[in-house]
């Protein structure tokens, strides 16, 4: 399965989320570029982070993971990059990809080059680009996250704060606010042919790239046409009670200018159909409602199934 012309894509996000949709897209296109959110503060990468200041590279390992090749040598390397140590002492949780992105990076001090360097190793169907330069904290003002003052507005800081803070979300920001964004990226956005946005985690993993202001003009101005994939269900913590609808209404408020040219949502995850078309309606977007879930895998996109909805968005065009 592919799409004739080859366009080029570009697909934003981070995390689990946006290593469905390259999976998906890497069997339809070759003209592929994946921009990654650098927010992570946790586990492996936000050690390395710490340490060596460096991007956190575990999200843009899991993207160039899901950018290897079906057959032996993809799949050898995608778990290889995937495999994280188990011991003692300070290797414990570290996954070898994390280690050879910043290796690469100290070598080269390049962080662009050094990831092009992973991926030709790889040899990995498409290219991973950080959404900005530098690495950037996420803070979210956030009700009720002390259970005990329910009503209370506080400031929590950090993506894994965020993503699981107990509360309800209110807003969203980056730290710093006016964080200078990968220029090939921008590029990237500027000659696409149409733009992948979601699912993922969308206060920690979606709406970020929306607040980088050289990402956010590149999307407003780009002639690609935009994609949104909604996610399967509500993430407990962050949009935890959210319908698919909040989830546009959040996007909007975030970005009102962002021309949306086709939203795709999972035909039995959207609730009351009309309600969601009706909100698709006044973005301007056209709805594609396909079966995309994983069977026996509740909130996980099959990459198949996906890819026969992407293939379907073109091919309706």
């Amino acid at each position: 399965m592919s799409w004739s012309d080859d366009p080029a894509v570009v697909a934003l996000g981070g995390g689990h989320g946006l290593s469905a949709s390259l999976t998906a897209l890497r069997r339809l296109t070759s003209d592929l570029t994946a921009v990654v959110t650098v927010a992570d503060n946790g586990g492996s990468s936000g050690r390395l982070r710490a340490e060596f200041g460096v991007l956190p590279p575990g999200d843009l390992r899991m993207a160039l993971a899901a950018l290897c090749g079906d057959d032996r040598w993809g799949q050898t390397w995608a778990k290889v990059l995937q495999h994280r140590f188990e011991s003692d002492g300070d290797m414990n949780g570290h996954a070898v990809g994390n280690l050879l992105i910043v290796a690469l990076w100290e070598l080269l001090d390049d962080h662009v080059a050094g990831l092009d360097w992973v991926g030709g190793l790889l040899g990995a169907r498409g290219r991973v680009l950080p959404m900005a330069v530098s690495p950037l904290d996420i803070t979210a003002e956030v009700r009720g996250a002390d259970p005990e003052a329910p009503d209370a507005v506080t400031l929590v800081r950090g993506q894994v704060e965020v993503a699981t803070t107990p509360g309800e979300v209110l807003d969203v920001r980056l730290e710093p606010a006016d964080p200078q964004a990968c220029p090939e990226a921008v590029r990237a956005i500027a000659n696409a042919d149409w733009v992948v946005l979601g699912p993922g985690s969308w206060y920690s993993s979606v709406i970020p790239h929306l607040l980088v202001p050289g990402l956010r003009e590149a999307l407003a101005g780009t002639t690609a046409r935009i994609v949104v994939t909604m996610n399967l269900e509500a993430q407990p913590g962050e949009t935890d009670g959210f319908t698919p609808e909040d989830h546009l209404d959040v996007l909007r408020r975030h970005a009102p200018e962002l021309r949306i040219h086709t939203v795709v949502a999972d035909r039995a995850a959207v609730g009351v159909p009309d309600r969601i078309a009706a909100a698709v309606e006044a973005l301007g977007a056209r709805l594609v409602l396909e079966d995309v879930a994983l069977a026996g895998a509740p909130g996980q996109h099959d990459p198949e199934k996906l890819a026969r909805a992407y293939a379907r968005v073109v091919g309706a065009n």
